[in-house]
Parts: C-alpha cells; sequence; structure tokens
C-alpha cells in the first residue's frame, strides 16, 4: 500500500469533482439566490446523515455572512420540528441521493405550507429533485473510498456549493467588512477586524520628552517607560523619536553631556493614526523591521504602540 499514490488519487478525484460544478452554476443557481434574497424569513437548511452535518456548516457560514440560517434535521421534522418553518422561510433541503426516507416523508408535508425549497442534490431525477422549485445539481463521478459509499466527494461538492451560495448572496447584499466584524467580535477574527492603535497603544503613560531636555532625562524615561523608546515633543508638537538603539550608537561613537533630545533623535519618525487596525499596524512593523510605531490623534501624539504588545494580543 503506497499511501502517497492513495492520497495523491484522493485529492486528484476530489478536485475533479469541485470541477464539475462550473456546469452547475445554471438559471436555477441564480434564481435560488434570488429567491433568498427576496425572501423575508429565514434559510432553512435539512438533511440527513453526512448531508446533515453539511447543512449545519452552512448554516454557521450563511449566519456569519448576513443570511440568517437555522438547521432542522429531517429525522426530526415529522415529530415536531416542522414548527421552526415560518411561512416567508426558504428551505434549503440537502441529499446526495435525492431518495432518502426521512426527507421523502416529510416533503409533502412541506409542499402543502407553500414555502419555496431548494434541492441540493447529486441525482437530478430523485424524488427530492422533482419536488423542489429548484435544483442545485452537485454531481460526483464516484466517492474516494475503494467502495465508492462513503460520502467524500459528494460532501465536497455539497461544501463547496454551499461557498457558492453564501459567497453570491453576500455579494449581493454588499456584505462588508464591517459587517462581518460585527458578527465576529471574538477570536482573532475579531481582533483582526476591530482591534485598533489606540486599544494596545501606551496612551495611559506615553513616553515623552521635549527637545531641550538632557541625555539624563532621556534615559531614565526610556528605561522608566519600557517600551525602548520616546516620543520627542516641541511644546506638544511631536518632531522626533529617540530608541535605545539611537543611545547605544551615541555611546559607541562618544558623546557631550550637554547633549539634548533634539540633538538625539531621528526627526520623522513612523507614526499611525490611532484608528489604525492592528493587523495593518503590525504589517507596518514587519514590512520597516521596526518595533514600535508612535500614534497620533487629530495629529496630536497618544503613545507608542509596541511589537510586544501586539504579539501578547496573538497576532
Amino acid at each position: 500500500m503506497n499511501i502517497q499514490t492513495i492520497a495523491e488519487q484522493i485529492i486528484d478525484l476530489e478536485l475533479k469533482t469541485i470541477g464539475l460544478l462550473k456546469n452547475s452554476i445554471t438559471k436555477d443557481l441564480n434564481e435560488s439566490i434570488a429567491t433568498i434574497l427576496q425572501s423575508k424569513g429565514r434559510l432553512v437548511v435539512s438533511g440527513v446523515g453526512k448531508s446533515a452535518l453539511v447543512g449545519q456548516k452552512m448554516v454557521a457560514t450563511f449566519n456569519s455572512t448576513g443570511t440568517p440560517a437555522l438547521y432542522m434535521h429531517a429525522a426530526d421534522a415529522m415529530h415536531g420540528d416542522l414548527g421552526m418553518i415560518g411561512t416567508e422561510d426558504v428551505l434549503l433541503i440537502i441529499s446526495k441521493s435525492g431518495e432518502t426516507e426521512e426527507i421523502k416523508r416529510m416533503m409533502p408535508t412541506i409542499k402543502s405550507f407553500g414555502n419555496k425549497i431548494i434541492a441540493m442534490v447529486c441525482e437530478t431525477n430523485s424524488t427530492l429533485a422533482k419536488a423542489a422549485d429548484y435544483v442545485l445539481h452537485t454531481p460526483i463521478e464516484r466517492e474516494a473510498d475503494p467502495f465508492d459509499l462513503i460520502p467524500t466527494a459528494s460532501s465536497i461538492s455539497q461544501t463547496a456549493m454551499g461557498h457558492v451560495l453564501a459567497i453570491c448572496l453576500l455579494t449581493s447584499r454588499g456584505f462588508s467588512k464591517d459587517h462581518f466584524a460585527r458578527f465576529h467580535p471574538g477570536g482573532m477574527i475579531g481582533k483582526s477586524l476591530l482591534m485598533q492603535a489606540k486599544d494596545l497603544c501606551s496612551q495611559d503613560q506615553p513616553p515623552m520628552v521635549q527637545v531641550g531636555d538632557d541625555l539624563n532625562k532621556v534615559i531614565v524615561e526610556i528605561s522608566n517607560k519600557r517600551l525602548g523608546a520616546t516620543a520627542v515633543l516641541d511644546d506638544e508638537n511631536l518632531v522626533g523619536i529617540i530608541t535605545d538603539g539611537d543611545l547605544r550608537r551615541m555611546l559607541q561613537k562618544g558623546y557631550s553631556k550637554t547633549i539634548t533630545a533634539k540633538e538625539l533623535m531621528s526627526s520623522n519618525p513612523k507614526t499611525i493614526s490611532s484608528e489604525t487596525l492592528i493587523a495593518e499596524a503590525f504589517s507596518i512593523l514587519k514590512e520597516k523591521n521596526i518595533s514600535q510605531l508612535l500614534v497620533l490623534e487629530n495629529g496630536k501624539y497618544l503613545g507608542v504602540l509596541h511589537i510586544h504588545a501586539i504579539l501578547d494580543e496573538g497576532f
């Protein structure tokens, strides 16, 4: 048994399966999307077995991208769960064969409700496909296992078609990053979309010295604030930055005891707005190969954003 060969064969088969979906971009797909967009209700997704698991994943994707959805297991539908279907809801029923017994039993009742039904099936001549208003064909040549039995390629095809629906709906709704951020306030997705420079910079105790301050004041400020740098101000105006690297280079070259912050500083420091997203700030730090950025709010110095603060947040 050559694992490398088997693995490559499975990947090739599933890649080919996804490619077959291009032929499923039909009038039914366009009308399914239009029907969901026009609906004042939710998208109710149903299935059995592995199709049910794919359906649950789809519901999570729909909800996070602006299409209200819920999951109804076909086996539970005939035991009270049909009550979750509202008059304005659209149904998306997923099945490889379209002949699953639980789905066949619930179809007459669902049809009597008058809701629009979208079938996602491999078999377009199936009971489910014939009963549906629209058919999303998820064709496969065979499953990936040696027995052509285990839902593998069919699950990949269903999942990919679900992504097609979700992203087409997202795009049609004009769904933006701001909308996405509202639905994902937690975790790294939320942080990357919501966290701004002002949330992590040292605005409570921003390191700063004035242009005329002496070397001792500069060293004490950098040491006490522990951010590896201090901003240099002329009154309230930011004019430069002094880093611990600047101090090391000065000591190597020799210095006068009367040297001032103005003589030590680097002019035109790298700055960002307080509303800059942390993800963007992190990219700037990496690109410039520096450890800190000075943060401005309405043009005024607010504090230092250090790369360690970003890393501590998990970026």
